[in-house]
């Protein structure tokens, strides 16, 4: 695992590739479809380019209406970062309309997507999309960012490299953290409720069990039997806590710990960052914010 010397000296070299400062007006432009996108896209563009968010902080990804200002952002895009796996339904239309001919990067490209069975359809699949809320799968965002970086801009080759290892040393460290804090969490407490389906990768990757109301999307309304369903399924394996999320509507959470007495644990960061002067303002910042949540609700 990298120290936090080795973190400096890369974030170092990386500062030395780029002392030269570029200009506002030369960046490059670029575009990334939600927040925690746009942050790991700053990460290794650095100084080079300008990146443009299309859903900003605690904005839902899911249910986004784009805008006017949205097409003319993509007009002008050098380079056009989504997630894929089906997240921003929306999109194709959006570039479309915009005329861009910005190659599009799709950040998640090689990650192996988790699948859950439609439960309105037994015999139809479908990819979960949340894949940044494991490290492991950040990582792979963030070579495709870079490889899409020198794609289009290969005159900063050099300096979209020493931004990319950098920020990976950081991410390491991270990763190393998460694991950390969810061990502290009693094995048989690392089953919570949260909102919609978008910490299945978290789960998988760290040893925690999640469940949802709502589905893979917040635009999916549940069910009173999917609601009573989650409510007996807490009390008969005395589930701790519920947790809200930025993106989405408390009530029907209050609605579930009233009715089962788990505790409401805080505020989860799932699909979108907070303002920068919040307490998830970065992707790093999130994960370790959510840790930290779940620590507090479940470690007794």
């Amino acid at each position: 695992m990298p120290t936090r010397r080795d973190v400096l000296v890369l974030a170092g070299a990386a500062a030395a590739l780029a002392a030269t400062p570029v200009r506002a007006q030369d960046r490059m432009a670029v575009v990334a479809t939600f927040s925690i996108l746009a942050d790991l896209a700053r990460n290794v563009g650095g100084d080079r380019v300008d990146v443009a968010t299309l859903v900003g902080p605690n904005g839902d990804v899911h249910v986004y209406s784009p805008t006017p200002a949205d097409v003319k952002r993509l007009s002008a895009a050098k380079a056009i970062f989504v997630n894929g796996l089906g997240l921003e339904g929306w999109m194709g239309r959006l570039i479309g309309a915009s005329g861009s001919s910005a190659p599009v990067i799709a950040a998640s490209a090689g990650v192996t997507p988790r699948e859950l069975a439609d439960k309105h359809d037994a015999d139809h699949a479908t990819a979960d999309p949340h894949a940044w809320q494991s490290v492991a799968d950040v990582k792979i965002y963030v070579a495709n960012i870079r490889d899409g970086f020198i794609r289009a801009d290969p005159a900063g080759k050099d300096v979209y490299d020493a931004n990319a290892k950098a920020y990976l040393a950081e991410l390491d460290a991270l990763d190393a953290d998460v694991k950390a804090g969810i061990t502290k969490i009693p094995a048989d407490r690392r089953k919570v409720i949260i909102t919609h389906y978008a910490f299945g990768y978290f789960g998988d990757a760290y040893g925690m069990q999640f469940i949802a109301p709502e589905g893979l999307s917040t635009d999916a309304e549940p069910s009173a039997k999917d609601v009573a369903t989650i409510i007996a399924q807490i009390r008969r394996e005395k589930i701790p806590a519920v947790f809200m999320e930025n993106i989405s509507d408390p009530r029907l959470m209050r609605e579930i710990a009233s009715e089962t007495g788990a505790a409401i644990g805080g505020t989860l960061y799932s699909d979108a960052l907070s303002v920068p002067s919040g307490p998830a303002g970065t992707y790093i910042d999130m994960m370790r914010h959510n840790v930290g949540e779940f620590g507090k609700a479940l470690i007794r």
